[in-house]
């Protein structure tokens, strides 16, 4: 623990080094060339941690992704990339010889799983060339768990979609949801599991599916990972969480945990058959006795607390160990002992980490501020894990059994030298039903003492989601603050990390409690913060944010100088019924379709005001964009323009719910910044 804690003033050492004379402001350029840390992986022995890296090639319009290790044993020891090669190397993990596994690119376009030692020496490719998503090795390091899409029902990784006949035409058909999701048309094939043994640590074969008779994507699409398999420590058993297809798919968040021998001499068993909502994140105790799972009670509600429960392997006695903690669990490790288990949640603007107690459920808060992610455990105590808030991206910190936190990296030193950070206050406030609803303001930092800013009032989507203390490469804060807007944003009803009934508090009242929450909260800040000029105020939203937006230009239509509205719902009817992920629109609008209670979507549908908006708008959209369809971005524009307001259009090809390429989330601020400056006056940076 000591020479961990030598890393810190390093780290230090190396900003100051690098630090210039004069302070500058953050701008969106600095935002797309940071390096991005991934997950963390430790080594059995504890020595090394290592990370997948992503660094920006803006030439090429797009982010490539490398292997760096840290020795923690070494004094005084930095960061080193692990190897240097033209290939996307990620995924790093651990054997249990010590050997390092990745996903590689070094033969081309297939993504392989690659071996190499930590004492050096050249890597070795152990998979065939199957262009993989992702691998678990098996605790004994003699088979290899993968995942890749083959079409329904293949009996190893040689199957391969049928080809179409020259002659044939180049539609789709279907006879069942989903026909497209997240941001791709459904086809044939499912994301399916396949165990291949090893042997002097190569792949033999094909390997074998496990998944028997079951349709669906393990992992889940389109936001699933290793998260949701397990191996069990002795390898006969491999636990994994499963959504069956059925009739119409986008109705149900049914996730099962099934498990099924690793040699495929048998069908999966579901374990959770009882529950109809979520079960999923499956992790086995070292000691081989205990499966916990997190678990969400109410079908068809994805938004719903996630407790954490365990399985007695032994006798099958399951219990919820969670139930009484009014928080959500992220994701949840072991600790070597199995005696405790570590998890994430959300907690009141902050995703901490936490130690819950096996044997009584007892759940202790173990960092502080800020936002925990990508969490890994040291097999001699304590966790490592990465780091971020509004004002820091991602790096790497150690957090001992001692209480003790280390910060273990720097990656952005020399990048981030002489940016001057602005700084963040967290307040709360009464708001709709007496409650008390939490939100920050970001002063920024080159404001001259006593002046006022233009304000940046910034409405998170979700809608069950938070702008907390976290970093973000989309919507990011610091950004807004360089260009020299004050940010204010409000954690309203339906916001997660303030207990379940808060955020169950947006249900069927998506223009209700959350505007008289964004009211009330506007009103809190400009009268505590002497920095905001409250009536230079321009607002901006995504997704539900979005939506939030048109409803404002129809229900708060004299706040606001614009609007920026990206990815929102316009209307409820046309979205009922083009969105692909059905439960979600479903349940928030009282559990039924569309035309079995028309009035509980269009009490809260933008379209059904428009002749009283008013407020200038720029309309973002994205035509992969399958969840909140760019035709009704498309829509809203039009709206704008047949009434005459001051309005524009910014359509990305290219895209999806998110911007993610680094020119077009050049092009998104440039946008962004242009129309808030041109009716705010603000006369940026």
């Amino acid at each position: 623990m000591k020479k961990l804690s030598m890393l810190a003033p390093a780290a230090a050492l190396a900003v100051a080094l690098a630090a210039p004379s004069s302070a500058r402001p953050f701008t969106p350029q600095d935002l797309v060339s940071l390096s991005r840390v991934g997950a963390p992986a430790v080594s059995p022995d504890g020595r090394w941690v290592v990370w997948d890296q992503r660094e920006t090639d803006l030439a090429a319009n797009r982010g490539r992704h490398d292997l760096w290790r840290l020795d923690l044993r070494a004094k005084g020891a930095m960061p080193e990339k692990f190897a240097s090669t033209a290939a996307e190397e990620s995924d790093p993990a651990f054997g249990p010889d010590g050997a390092l596994y990745f996903l590689s690119n070094r033969q081309g376009d297939v993504s392989a799983v690659w071996r190499a030692a930590m004492t050096g020496g050249p890597a070795t490719q152990v998979t065939g060339n199957y262009d993989l998503s992702g691998f678990k090795l098996s605790p004994k390091g003699d088979a290899i768990l993968v995942w890749a899409d083959r079409p329904v029902g293949a009996a190893n990784l040689d199957a391969k979609q049928p080809d179409k006949s020259k002659d044939a035409g180049s539609g789709r058909t279907y006879d069942q949801l989903f026909v497209r999701h997240w941001d791709s048309w459904s086809d044939t094939q499912r994301s399916q599991l396949f165990v291949i043994p090893l042997v002097g640590g190569k792949a033999a074969g094909a390997g074998h599916a496990i998944e028997g008779a079951l349709v669906g994507d393990t992992p889940s699409k389109p936001m699933g990972g290793g998260e949701e398999l397990a191996w069990s420590p002795d390898g006969r058993t491999i636990y994994f969480a499963l959504r069956e297809s059925g009739r119409i798919e986008p109705l149900s968040t049914n996730l099962d945990i099934f498990a099924a021998p690793a040699n495929g001499s048998a069908p999966p068993v579901n374990l959770t058959a009882d529950n109809k909502g979520t079960d999923t994140a499956p992790a086995v105790s070292p000691d081989g006795r205990w499966l916990a799972w997190t678990a969400m009670k109410r079908a068809g509600y994805e938004a719903d607390r996630a407790v954490l429960w365990v399985r007695d392997l032994r006798s099958g006695e399951v219990r919820a160990l969670t139930e009484k903690w009014d928080r959500s669990v992220g994701s949840v490790k072991w600790a070597p002992d199995s005696a405790s288990l570590y998890v994430t949640a959300e907690d009141t603007l902050d995703v901490a980490a936490f130690r819950v107690d096996l044997a009584n459920g007892q759940v202790h808060r173990l960092t502080g501020a800020g936002h925990v992610a990508a969490l890994d455990v040291l097999s001699r105590g304590g966790i490592v894990y990465a780091r971020d808030s509004l004002t820091a991206p991602a790096d790497l910190y150690w957090w001992a059994p001692n209480g003790r936190e280390t910060r273990l990296t720097n990656v952005n030193a020399a990048r981030l030298a002489g940016v001057d950070l602005p700084s963040m206050t967290r307040f709360n406030f009464k708001g709709a039903d007496g409650d008390t609803v939490w939100g920050w303001a970001l002063r920024p930092a080159q404001l001259a003492p006593g002046a006022k800013a233009p304000v940046a009032f910034l409405v998170h989507g979700g809608p069950q989601g938070t702008f907390n203390d976290s970093w973000s490469y989309r919507w990011n804060p610091m950004a807004w603050a360089g260009h020299g807007y004050a940010v204010v944003s409000v954690d309203f009803h339906g916001s997660t990390g303030y207990g379940q009934a808060f955020t169950d508090g947006i249900n069927q009242s998506w223009g209700g409690r959350p505007l008289t929450d964004l009211k009330a909260g506007l009103k809190a800040a400009t009268e505590r913060f002497d920095f905001l000029a409250g009536d230079n105020v321009c607002a901006a939203g995504g997704s539900y944010g979005g939506y939030m937006m048109n409803w404002i230009e129809g229900n708060w239509p004299d706040r606001f100088k614009c609007i920026v509205q990206h990815d929102g719902v316009f209307d409820a009817r046309a979205m009922a019924y083009e969105t692909e992920e059905l439960w979600f629109d479903e349940w928030e609008h009282g559990g039924k379709a569309y035309y079995e209670d028309p009035q509980a979507f269009e009490k809260w549908n933008p379209v059904n005001d428009v002749t009283k908006w008013k407020t200038p708008q720029l309309v973002i959209t994205s035509e992969k964009d399958f969840r909140i369809p760019y035709t009704q971005g498309l829509a809203a524009f039009t709206a704008l323009q047949r009434r005459n307001i001051p309005s524009k259009l910014l359509v990305f090809p290219d895209e999806n719910h998110w911007v993610l390429k680094p020119k077009n989330s050049l092009q998104w601020y440039a946008n962004v910044f242009g129309w808030m400056d041109q009716w705010t006056g603000n006369p940026g940076r």
